[in-house]
């Protein structure tokens, strides 16, 4: 599909609401020109006038075509345009395709944060659905869900310091690559990562002690950490160990909140390292399934069995583990909705302290992408709406979500804990609430004025070969961390 756009360059707004009802569709932009043959084209556009300005969507798609006009007075106005615009073009590609997507023109990975924003203002629950259906036509069921999220988040938002950060640990490897995964990882099988991996640790370890010395002169406080992937568990237990050991040594762990371990796949999880992650003071570990069925575990790729994943559940807890998550995908190769339920109901019988309920994502880095035949039931929403009536029924609350881009259905992805339980990390990272110092390849600090609301990012290098090669012109970004603090 063609989109041009006169009078304006609303891209980005206008191609993820179009991305709602098309989400595989390939688009060509044009500016301050229309197109020069027939086909699918959209045609957003803000013409000035005697007085005021029109603006003006038209669609042509499948033989069919509609527009909106409306007329404005005085001067333009980017934001209010855009927003209009998106709108108009919701309400088109709705009476075109016959799709409502249930979150409405909302394309923002953060929806929550609108709704702790209007709290912060004093609306009342009532005021809040009103304001967001008006500008967003989000559903009813979305905004409960959003709504309780919120209320969840509440009180461990209100207890940050302005000083305080987390710290993440990255560790991009995994034992082998799932279908459905995007992330910057690396199978520990292939030659190249068995030869990186003794020089991305010791790099890593590095970082971490040059990390805490920037914090400490700083005066920071640490408050949470969280070592992810890929698979942190995809190192040996002597290699974990180091990479703890550098936390522990360099940073003082004895007042953090929570200290999360990703153990990930069961295939990677052993007595041993379970130890080490004990050890080294973790206080919180994922334990991530995906799925409870050996057939679809075989189509994305995975090399263990569910019945893997309960021992390794078990272990974990004869080991003195008494924070456990558990991620699902909705929507995987393969799956079916009540392949999705036995899923759910088998990790509800576990008890683990958390579940995560993530939608299928098809990226275009993913394997998945780029198979003709996806073989992805159709039924995802179904899916998804059991997976959260279920755990809410089970004593599981919704603390913290987030949505993606290319997400099947224009879903989300949602984590439920019991009471207690929600992980701080996650509310702090999604909200934007708290600074993160990120370590390793593939990390991304953020900066948080939380008075201000200021935001800035510092990225590590991508790939590990990279991050080892350039360390020290890496390295150098740091620098930018002591400049953010220092103007505070």
């Amino acid at each position: 599909m063609t989109i041009c756009f006169i009078g304006n360059s609303f891209k980005y707004e206008t191609e993820a609401v179009m991305k709602l009802f098309l989400p595989l569709v390939t688009f060509d932009f044009l500016f301050e020109e229309y197109p020069d043959k027939e086909g699918d084209i959209c045609k957003v556009e803000r013409i000035p006038h005697e007085g005021g300005y029109t603006l003006s969507v038209t669609i042509a798609l499948g033989g069919m075509t509609e527009s909106e006009t409306m007329p404005r007075s005085g001067d333009f106005c980017d934001k209010t345009d855009e927003a209009e615009l998106c709108r108009m073009l919701y309400r088109i590609m709705q009476r075109l395709t016959g799709i409502t997507p249930a979150w409405g023109c909302l394309t923002g990975i953060r929806p929550v944060k609108k709704v702790n924003r209007l709290i912060d203002e004093g609306h009342d629950k009532a005021d809040i659905f009103n304001i967001l259906k008006k500008e967003y036509y989000v559903s009813d069921e979305k905004l409960e869900l959003a709504y309780q999220t919120a209320l969840a988040q509440s009180e461990p938002l209100k207890a940050l310091d302005k000083r305080s950060y987390s710290l993440y640990v990255s560790v991009p490897f995994c034992p082998s690559r799932c279908s459905y995964c995007s992330f910057v990882s690396h199978s520990i099988e292939s030659s190249g990562a068995k030869k990186l991996l003794p020089q991305y640790v010791e790099k890593l370890c590095e970082e971490i002690a040059e990390t805490a010395a920037i914090a400490r002169e700083l005066d920071l406080r640490l408050d949470t950490i969280y070592i992810g992937g890929g698979t942190p568990t995809a190192l040996s237990a002597e290699q974990l160990e180091a990479v703890m050991g550098a936390v522990k040594k360099n940073f003082d762990i004895s007042k953090i909140r929570e200290y999360t371990v990703e153990a990930g796949r069961s295939d990677t999880i052993t007595e041993k390292k379970l130890e080490v992650i004990r050890n080294f003071g973790a206080t919180r570990i994922s334990v991530n399934p995906q799925t409870m069925n050996d057939s679809v575990l075989k189509a994305i790729g995975r090399r263990h069995t569910a019945e893997d994943v309960v021992n390794a559940f078990k272990t974990a807890r004869r080991l003195g583990f008494d924070n456990i998550n558990m991620d699902t995908i909705a929507g995987l190769p393969t799956d079916t909705p009540e392949g999705f339920k036995h899923t759910i109901e088998t990790l509800c019988g576990l008890d683990p302290e958390s579940i995560t309920i993530h939608t299928l994502t098809v990226k275009r880095s993913s394997d998945l992408f780029s198979k003709e035949e996806r073989n992805v039931d159709s039924r995802i929403g179904e899916m998804v709406s059991f997976g959260q009536k279920k755990l809410l029924e089970t004593g599981y609350l919704p603390y913290y979500l987030y949505r993606q881009k290319n997400t099947v259905e224009n879903l989300e992805n949602v984590g439920f804990a019991k009471a207690g339980y929600e992980c701080l990390y996650n509310i702090y990272i999604m909200e934007e609430a708290q600074t993160i110092l990120a370590v390793g390849a593939a990390g991304s600090t953020k900066l948080v004025n939380t008075e201000t609301g200021k935001i800035e990012r510092l990225f590590n290098y991508k790939f590990p070969y990279e991050y080892i090669s350039r360390y020290g012109k890496m390295m150098e970004k740091k620098d930018g961390i002591t400049e953010f603090f220092n103007n505070i």
